[in-house]
């Protein structure tokens, strides 16, 4: 089953916009969580664990979901397929470790905003905020997002056994 040139266009595109939003949206809330964890100023750690709250929510999720559909929809649509090359397979594994680990980890980024969001901040909740786990997250999404992006530029040779297998299948040969 292979897409039309124009619906293969129309999915990369959109496949495209979504990983390239979801490799920005995190360099952006790298740098909140920066923000959130050394800064001595209260208020700019509450807005910044608001913030990551938010943007985990209506920005992260939502581009990480998108990015795992139309990469499914690109590899099954097009000649590449989903598990013919080893690229390929490594994407899918790198998106679908980092999409589960944000789902799982969103639980932890709303018990931070819960406590941002209290009206007065005590010095153990200013402490509990200003955890390295946020930034350890978004550092580690980051270079797997770097190394998916990376991957689909440069495309390294190399089929797994389905691939090969149906290669000398299309080729007549058994």
């Amino acid at each position: 089953m292979t897409m039309t040139p124009r619906l293969r266009k129309l999915a990369l595109t959109a496949h495209v916009t979504s990983s390239v939003g979801w490799l920005g949206a995190v360099a952006s809330f790298l740098a909140l969580a920066v923000a959130g964890l050394t800064s001595r100023d209260a208020q700019l750690v509450r807005a910044a664990y608001l913030t990551m709250e938010l943007t985990g929510w209506f920005i992260l999720l939502p581009l990480a979901l998108a990015s795992l559909l139309t990469g499914l929809l690109q590899s099954l649509g097009t000649t590449w397929g989903l598990v013919r090359h080893y690229w390929v397979l490594f994407k899918l594994l790198i998106n679908v470790l980092a999409t589960i680990v944000l789902l799982l980890y969103m639980q932890t980024l709303s018990s931070l905003g819960d406590v941002a969001a209290r009206t007065t901040l005590s010095s153990d909740d200013l402490g509990a905020l200003q955890s390295p786990s946020p930034v350890l997250h978004a550092a580690a999404a980051l270079l797997l997002l770097l190394v998916a992006t990376v991957l689909a530029v440069y495309k390294p040779r190399g089929m797994t056994r389905y691939g090969q297998r149906r290669l000398r299948e299309q080729r007549g040969l058994r």
